[in-house]
């Protein structure tokens, strides 16, 4: 399988984990912060209580992420099995009632909280439903199986579930990263939920290569730390470094604060962020089961994309200055001689499409859904 430079040069590294919420900067800068102050194997993979956040805070940092939303937005927690429940945002307005509704699922260390951009314009034409997924936000955060396929299936039952509550008969499934994955996974169980899917920025598609380029061999010290870091959660070092953690993520993730500023000029994206990832690492700890040492999937979709329906439809869309590897679409297309797969590049985006390009992410996300109804 065809691989890109950069990918073939991110494969031993945590890196790729790290990347789904952008982070291998802050992986770098936690470390150097701390020095040889603190042996790596201190890390702990639970919340220390020194870290300053609580649920109300998290709650608070959304509802500020949220306040240039112009629409009427239900908040609800949605009550699910096992006593969980998924956090979820609801635009729908008489005009658009009747047309399939969006489900928007965030990415690895996300919530809802990130569509800001997108929710009022996406909800112009269609329902907008955006929910925390289980383990992440401020949806529940249970314990989740330690072996990958029944993670999976836990997820996917979450969200299957909910959709009954919530009364939904189909639905258009657009998923960013770990998001996306789980797009696919729903839809190969529960094919006649869904009309459309679009995949942004997709985690897990392709599998592992069996080798890299010989002209990028991986440095030493990456593998070293690549080695050094897997048994532990991908964010246990942003929990690890305590009252100094906000100041960090302002510090060493300026570019959030950019993606956002054309609705904040404070620190709002930082501090969302940082709420929304020292709480209990329940959905991280599921990711992390789910992936091989190195970050790719260790249950990949593309083995597996032949098993989707062929009516259904997929929409990819990559920033153009992403890391991710955009052949992928390619060869997920090439798997589906028989369906419809639109592959969208978006210019001046990264991995954060939805923010670095909002109204093109905007309009590409609708000129697909008016293929629906």
């Amino acid at each position: 399988m065809a691989v890109s430079r950069t990918e073939a040069a991110d494969s031993g590294v945590v890196r790729r984990m790290w990347s789904a919420l952008g982070s291998h900067s802050l992986l770098s800068g936690v470390w150097s912060f701390m020095g040889t102050t603190v042996r790596w194997w201190w890390i702990p993979d639970w919340l220390p209580s020194w870290c300053p956040t609580s649920q109300s805070q998290l709650k608070s940092a959304e509802e500020q992420m949220l306040r240039c939303v112009v629409s009427n937005i239900c908040k609800q927690y949605i009550q699910i099995s096992n006593n969980n429940s998924l956090w979820t945002l609801t635009i729908c307005t008489d005009q658009v009632k009747d047309k399939t509704p969006l489900v928007l699922l965030h990415g690895f260390g996300g919530g809802v909280g990130l569509w800001a951009q997108n929710l009022d314009a996406l909800s112009m034409c269609r329902p907008v439903f955006a929910l925390d997924l289980l383990g992440f936000g401020q949806s529940s955060r249970p314990v989740f199986s330690l072996h990958a396929q029944e993670a999976e299936e836990q997820f996917i039952e979450s969200i299957e579930q909910w959709r009954a509550k919530v009364g939904l008969e189909t639905m258009v499934l657009l998923g960013h990263n770990l998001g996306g994955y789980l797009s696919i996974s729903y839809a190969i169980k529960y094919p006649e939920r869904v009309k459309h899917i679009v995949l942004v920025e997709p985690w897990g598609i392709s599998e592992h290569p069996d080798t890299v380029e010989t002209d990028r061999p991986i440095p030493v010290w990456i593998k070293a730390l690549g080695a050094m870091f897997s048994p532990f959660n991908p964010l246990a070092g942003l929990r690890l470094v305590g009252p100094l953690g906000p100041s960090l993520v302002q510090t060493l993730r300026p570019d959030f604060k950019r993606k956002f500023s054309s609705m904040f000029n404070d620190n709002t994206v930082a501090e969302y962020i940082y709420h929304l990832n020292v709480q209990s690492p329940s959905g991280e700890t599921a990711f992390k089961n789910m992936t091989l040492p190195n970050g790719w999937a260790k249950r990949p979709m593309l083995p597996r994309i032949e098993q989707l329906c062929a009516s259904i439809p997929i929409a990819i869309i990559y920033g153009s200055r992403s890391s991710i590897d955009s052949n992928s679409g390619s060869l997920v297309r090439d798997k589906r001689p028989n369906s419809h797969v639109d592959i969208i590049t978006i210019r001046g985006a990264g991995h954060y499409v939805y923010a670095d390009q909002p109204e093109d992410f905007n309009s590409r996300v609708l000129q697909v859904c008016d293929k629906v109804d």
